[in-house]
Protein backbone atom coordinates (compact mmCIF):
# COMPACT_ATOMS: atom_id res chain seq x y z
CA UNK A 1 0.00 0.00 0.00
CA UNK A 2 2.74 2.52 0.68
CA UNK A 3 4.51 1.50 -2.62
CA UNK A 4 1.15 1.87 -4.58
CA UNK A 5 0.57 5.60 -2.44
CA UNK A 6 4.11 6.81 -3.43
CA UNK A 7 3.13 6.28 -6.87
CA UNK A 8 -0.23 7.58 -6.86
CA UNK A 9 1.56 10.43 -5.41
CA UNK A 10 4.52 10.97 -8.00
CA UNK A 11 1.93 10.75 -10.57
CA UNK A 12 0.09 13.35 -9.30
CA UNK A 13 3.42 15.81 -8.81
CA UNK A 14 3.56 14.73 -13.00
CA UNK A 15 0.14 16.01 -13.61
CA UNK A 16 -1.34 18.35 -11.41
CA UNK A 17 1.34 21.31 -12.17
CA UNK A 18 0.67 19.96 -16.20
CA UNK A 19 -2.93 20.65 -15.62
CA UNK A 20 -2.76 23.64 -14.09
CA UNK A 21 -0.63 25.50 -16.48
CA UNK A 22 -3.09 23.99 -19.79
CA UNK A 23 -5.90 25.50 -17.54
CA UNK A 24 -4.17 28.94 -17.31
CA UNK A 25 -2.62 29.62 -20.43
CA UNK A 26 -6.49 28.32 -21.89
CA UNK A 27 -7.96 30.72 -20.25
CA UNK A 28 -5.72 34.10 -20.95
CA UNK A 29 -5.34 33.11 -24.55
CA UNK A 30 -9.41 33.05 -24.54
CA UNK A 31 -9.19 35.98 -22.91
CA UNK A 32 -7.05 37.44 -25.90
CA UNK A 33 -9.14 35.83 -28.36
CA UNK A 34 -12.31 37.75 -27.55
CA UNK A 35 -9.79 40.42 -29.16
CA UNK A 36 -10.96 39.64 -32.29
CA UNK A 37 -14.44 40.43 -31.68
CA UNK A 38 -13.40 44.15 -32.96
CA UNK A 39 -12.66 43.06 -36.39
CA UNK A 40 -15.14 43.23 -38.62
CA UNK A 41 -17.36 40.13 -39.03
CA UNK A 42 -16.34 40.04 -42.23
CA UNK A 43 -12.66 40.04 -41.81
CA UNK A 44 -12.70 37.60 -39.01
CA UNK A 45 -10.56 34.44 -39.12
CA UNK A 46 -13.49 32.07 -38.90
CA UNK A 47 -15.19 33.86 -41.78
CA UNK A 48 -12.21 34.17 -44.27
CA UNK A 49 -11.06 30.42 -43.54
CA UNK A 50 -14.02 28.99 -42.94
CA UNK A 51 -12.70 27.54 -39.42
CA UNK A 52 -11.65 29.12 -36.25
CA UNK A 53 -8.01 29.42 -34.89
CA UNK A 54 -7.18 29.47 -31.43
CA UNK A 55 -4.49 31.58 -30.23
CA UNK A 56 -4.78 34.07 -33.04
CA UNK A 57 -5.81 36.75 -30.52
CA UNK A 58 -2.23 36.26 -29.16
CA UNK A 59 -0.79 38.15 -32.00
CA UNK A 60 -3.21 40.63 -32.29
CA UNK A 61 -3.01 41.14 -28.69
CA UNK A 62 0.38 41.50 -28.65
CA UNK A 63 -0.04 43.79 -32.47
CA UNK A 64 -2.27 45.82 -30.31
CA UNK A 65 0.44 46.57 -27.20
CA UNK A 66 3.06 47.07 -29.92
CA UNK A 67 1.41 49.49 -31.88
CA UNK A 68 -0.56 51.40 -29.05
CA UNK A 69 3.21 52.11 -27.60
CA UNK A 70 4.74 53.12 -30.67
CA UNK A 71 1.58 55.79 -30.48
CA UNK A 72 1.93 56.55 -27.15
CA UNK A 73 5.78 57.16 -26.77
CA UNK A 74 5.75 60.05 -29.86
CA UNK A 75 4.85 63.62 -28.94
CA UNK A 76 1.04 63.44 -30.70
CA UNK A 77 0.18 60.35 -28.62
CA UNK A 78 1.48 61.86 -25.11
CA UNK A 79 -0.64 64.85 -25.86
CA UNK A 80 -3.29 62.58 -26.93
CA UNK A 81 -2.71 59.87 -23.68
CA UNK A 82 -2.97 63.53 -21.50
CA UNK A 83 -5.90 64.44 -22.29
CA UNK A 84 -7.41 61.37 -22.05
CA UNK A 85 -6.22 61.48 -18.55
CA UNK A 86 -7.55 64.72 -18.12
CA UNK A 87 -10.98 64.01 -19.25
CA UNK A 88 -10.60 60.53 -16.68
CA UNK A 89 -9.83 62.76 -13.93
CA UNK A 90 -13.05 64.70 -14.06
CA UNK A 91 -15.26 61.72 -13.59
CA UNK A 92 -15.34 61.33 -9.32
CA UNK A 93 -15.14 57.40 -9.33
CA UNK A 94 -13.34 56.58 -12.88
CA UNK A 95 -10.42 59.14 -11.29
CA UNK A 96 -9.82 57.16 -8.19
CA UNK A 97 -10.17 53.53 -10.21
CA UNK A 98 -8.26 54.60 -13.30
CA UNK A 99 -5.30 56.31 -11.10
CA UNK A 100 -5.08 53.61 -9.08
CA UNK A 101 -4.53 51.03 -11.81
CA UNK A 102 -2.35 53.27 -14.00
CA UNK A 103 0.32 53.60 -10.58
CA UNK A 104 0.08 49.98 -10.02
CA UNK A 105 0.84 49.29 -13.75
CA UNK A 106 3.41 52.08 -13.77
CA UNK A 107 5.28 50.32 -10.41
CA UNK A 108 5.09 46.59 -11.32
CA UNK A 109 6.09 47.08 -15.47
CA UNK A 110 8.65 49.88 -15.26
CA UNK A 111 12.18 48.93 -15.35
CA UNK A 112 13.09 52.37 -13.47
CA UNK A 113 11.20 51.16 -10.57
CA UNK A 114 12.62 49.74 -7.64
CA UNK A 115 9.18 48.31 -6.45
CA UNK A 116 8.77 45.11 -6.34
CA UNK A 117 12.53 44.33 -7.13
CA UNK A 118 13.65 42.94 -3.66
CA UNK A 119 12.08 40.41 -1.48
CA UNK A 120 12.47 41.07 2.28
CA UNK A 121 12.34 39.24 5.34
CA UNK A 122 10.01 40.80 8.53
CA UNK A 123 9.14 40.60 11.84
CA UNK A 124 5.31 40.34 11.42
CA UNK A 125 2.74 40.13 12.62
CA UNK A 126 4.92 40.08 15.85
CA UNK A 127 8.40 40.04 16.84
CA UNK A 128 9.59 36.79 16.61
CA UNK A 129 7.86 35.95 13.90
CA UNK A 130 9.07 36.29 10.53
CA UNK A 131 7.14 36.95 6.91
CA UNK A 132 8.47 37.51 3.07
CA UNK A 133 7.40 40.79 1.84
CA UNK A 134 8.47 43.00 -1.71
CA UNK A 135 9.80 46.37 -1.05
CA UNK A 136 7.49 48.67 -2.87
CA UNK A 137 8.47 52.32 -2.00
CA UNK A 138 11.75 54.39 0.15
CA UNK A 139 10.76 57.49 -0.80
CA UNK A 140 7.55 57.98 1.63
CA UNK A 141 7.85 62.03 2.25
CA UNK A 142 5.67 62.73 5.08
CA UNK A 143 5.90 59.20 7.10
CA UNK A 144 9.89 59.22 6.77
CA UNK A 145 9.35 62.71 8.58
CA UNK A 146 6.86 61.92 10.86
CA UNK A 147 8.05 58.39 12.17
CA UNK A 148 11.70 59.69 12.35
CA UNK A 149 13.52 57.10 10.93
CA UNK A 150 14.51 56.20 7.52
CA UNK A 151 11.57 53.87 6.62
CA UNK A 152 10.32 51.06 3.87
CA UNK A 153 6.80 50.19 2.27
CA UNK A 154 6.69 46.94 1.88
CA UNK A 155 3.74 44.47 0.75
CA UNK A 156 3.26 41.29 2.76
CA UNK A 157 1.46 38.90 0.23
CA UNK A 158 -1.19 36.62 1.42
CA UNK A 159 -1.01 32.96 0.64
CA UNK A 160 -1.91 30.92 -1.75
CA UNK A 161 -3.17 34.17 -3.39
CA UNK A 162 -0.10 36.66 -3.01
CA UNK A 163 -2.23 39.68 -4.99
CA UNK A 164 -4.01 40.12 -1.79
CA UNK A 165 -2.04 41.46 0.97
CA UNK A 166 -1.01 44.10 3.30
CA UNK A 167 1.04 47.43 2.93
CA UNK A 168 3.23 47.64 6.40
CA UNK A 169 5.63 50.58 7.31
CA UNK A 170 8.99 48.94 8.87
CA UNK A 171 12.28 50.66 9.78
CA UNK A 172 15.20 50.23 7.24
CA UNK A 173 17.05 48.71 9.99
CA UNK A 174 14.68 46.02 10.89
CA UNK A 175 14.63 44.81 7.41
CA UNK A 176 16.63 41.93 5.79
CA UNK A 177 17.29 41.80 2.27
CA UNK A 178 17.32 38.25 0.81
CA UNK A 179 19.12 36.59 -2.06
CA UNK A 180 15.93 34.86 -3.56
CA UNK A 181 14.37 36.68 -6.57
CA UNK A 182 10.79 37.52 -6.92
CA UNK A 183 9.67 34.81 -8.67
CA UNK A 184 11.33 32.31 -6.41
CA UNK A 185 9.65 33.91 -3.33
CA UNK A 186 6.18 33.77 -5.26
CA UNK A 187 6.33 30.43 -6.09
CA UNK A 188 7.00 29.64 -2.10
CA UNK A 189 3.75 31.53 -0.95
CA UNK A 190 1.62 30.28 -3.86
CA UNK A 191 3.16 26.59 -2.66
CA UNK A 192 2.38 27.34 1.07
CA UNK A 193 5.92 27.40 1.88
CA UNK A 194 6.72 23.72 0.50
CA UNK A 195 8.75 24.91 -2.16
CA UNK A 196 11.74 26.48 -1.00
CA UNK A 197 14.57 28.04 -3.06
CA UNK A 198 17.59 26.81 -2.79
CA UNK A 199 20.38 29.09 -1.42
CA UNK A 200 24.06 28.83 -1.09
CA UNK A 201 25.66 31.02 2.19
CA UNK A 202 28.28 32.09 -0.23
CA UNK A 203 25.80 34.03 -1.62
CA UNK A 204 25.77 36.54 1.48
CA UNK A 205 29.15 38.44 2.75
CA UNK A 206 27.46 38.41 6.13
CA UNK A 207 25.33 36.77 7.86
CA UNK A 208 23.30 37.65 10.92
CA UNK A 209 25.03 37.12 14.32
CA UNK A 210 22.40 36.32 17.12
CA UNK A 211 23.94 35.77 21.15
CA UNK A 212 21.97 33.25 22.68
CA UNK A 213 19.80 34.86 25.56
CA UNK A 214 21.11 33.04 28.39
CA UNK A 215 24.74 32.35 28.71
CA UNK A 216 25.86 28.54 28.21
Amino acid sequence: MKRLRRYLVAGILVWAPLAVTYLLLKFAINIMDRTLRFVPEQYRPEELLGFNIPGLGVILTFVVLLVTGVLAANFVGRAFVAGWESLLDRIPVVRAIYSAAKNFAEVVFSDSSQSFKKVLLIEYPRKGLYSLAFQTATDLGEIQGRTGEEVVSCFVPTTPNPTSGFIIIVPKKDITVLDMDVDEALKMIISLGVVVPTWSKQQTAELPFKAPDHPA
